[in-house]
């Protein structure tokens, strides 16, 4: 299974009825947007990346 959470593309809404969305699909929904394409297409997202890892900042 997908995890949004780690995906480039997902991201947290303002929006309380929906805070969930997907800026490459460009839709928001009650649920991970992976559950969501999962549901209504029956296949694994195709738009997912993986996040780059945030580069450390020593000081």
């Amino acid at each position: 299974m997908i995890d949004c959470h780690k995906c480039e593309h997902y991201y947290v809404t303002w929006d309380k009825n929906f805070p969930h969305g997907c800026r490459a699909m460009k839709f928001k929904s009650k649920r991970l947007p992976s559950i969501e394409v999962r549901v209504n297409s029956h296949r694994e997202c195709l738009l997912y990346k993986e996040k780059k890892p945030r580069k450390k900042v020593t000081r």
